[in-house]
């Protein structure tokens, strides 16, 4: 009887091999905050100019508002953030169901699975400002860039998608999805970049 095969190939995070967590730079009190975010689900939706059908669709499935120009809209589970003319970022804080999601998701828009083709961090404390503000010109004062705000920029020529969410105790909450080819590049120029503040990683396997 033949022997079942069995596959070689696993499941691997974006940041394996690339980020450690750990502390680098100042030693003191870090003021920087790095959090990997695994198992996160992501897909582009685009519909035809003048199309109302998906925001029908989004309020009724995941009970999110479809946002409008340079805003996210966000949830414990789920969030949805404009990425472009007639064009939005689709994603789930984990993957469970995510694939069953896209095919309800498919009646009401084109759907293009991204999961395995980014990779997110949040990055956070009271001094994260200034860390982003060395590598885009995205405006990131509160004033300009709320909770709630999104923008498509760059950092050290990678293209990059950001996003604001709720403060926490330690200051401003950002989370940025990169490709995950370009995962590595990012990593070395953020981690430059915030060494002079101090800056802890936390892995989130």
């Amino acid at each position: 009887m033949a022997e079942q095969a069995t596959s070689i190939w696993r499941p691997r995070s974006a940041w394996a091999g690339i980020v450690d967590a750990g502390q680098i730079g100042a030693v003191a009190k870090a003021e920087v905050t790095v959090l990997t975010l695994e198992d996160m689900g992501f897909a582009t939706l685009i519909v035809p100019p003048g199309s109302t059908d998906l925001a029908s669709a989004t309020k009724r499935m995941i009970g999110l508002d479809l946002p409008k120009k340079t805003f996210v809209s966000l949830s414990s589970t789920h969030g949805v953030a404009w990425a472009g003319a007639d064009q939005w970022l689709l994603f789930a804080r984990g993957q469970a169901g995510f694939a069953d999601l896209l095919k309800l998701f498919s009646d009401h828009a084109a759907v293009s699975d991204q999961s395995h083709a980014r990779a997110a961090l949040r990055l956070s404390g009271p001094r994260v400002r200034e860390v982003l503000a060395k590598g885009s010109m995205v405006d990131l004062h509160p004033s300009a860039f709320p909770v709630g705000a999104t923008a498509l920029t760059s950092f050290a020529h990678v293209d990059v998608q950001l996003w604001r969410t709720d403060d926490g105790p330690e200051g401003p909450i950002f989370e940025i999805l990169v490709p995950r080819s370009m995962a590595a590049s990012f990593c070395a120029w953020f981690t430059a970049s915030a060494a002079e503040f101090g800056c802890r990683i936390h892995r989130r396997d």
